[in-house]
């Protein structure tokens, strides 16, 4: 992710990585001197910028190797879920729908788990169902 770049940065520099930045070096990851393979098993993003400058809606999500759950905010109030090997292109929302509801909860857990890991506390208060102000 994005917040691995600056601690990969860093150790490739000798510099120590402060211990209140986000993300995770992968500098052993690119130099092979890692024996230990686990790594992300999933992405977590926030989008903010609504309305400007995508006209794309605010929102958060996770995104594993095959699936992908989206939270939208704000005006617009939605969740979303995609199989991505069976619908790469995500055409077909199967949030909510019979069958998933296993991973749905799955990732769920993940996601609620990684808001809290990087403090991004208003993605936590609209999983949990709060009200934020403006909305």
């Amino acid at each position: 992710m994005n917040i691995d770049l600056a601690p990969t940065l860093l150790e490739f520099s000798g510099i120590p990585v402060p211990t209140d930045m986000q993300g995770k070096s992968f500098a052993k990851l690119v130099t092979g001197s890692n024996t230990d393979t686990a790594w992300r098993s999933s992405v977590y993003y926030h989008y903010y910028e609504y309305p400007q400058p995508h006209k794309v809606p605010a929102h958060f999500g996770i995104r594993t190797m095959k699936y992908k759950l989206i939270r939208f905010y704000g005006p617009f109030d939605a969740w979303e879920l995609y199989d991505l090997e069976s619908d790469p292109s995500e055409m077909k929302n199967v949030y909510g729908k019979p069958g998933y509801e296993k991973i749905t909860a799955e990732l769920m857990k993940e996601l609620i788990a990684i808001a809290n890991q990087y403090k991004d506390e208003e993605a936590v208060q609209i999983i949990q169902g709060k009200k934020l102000q403006g909305f």
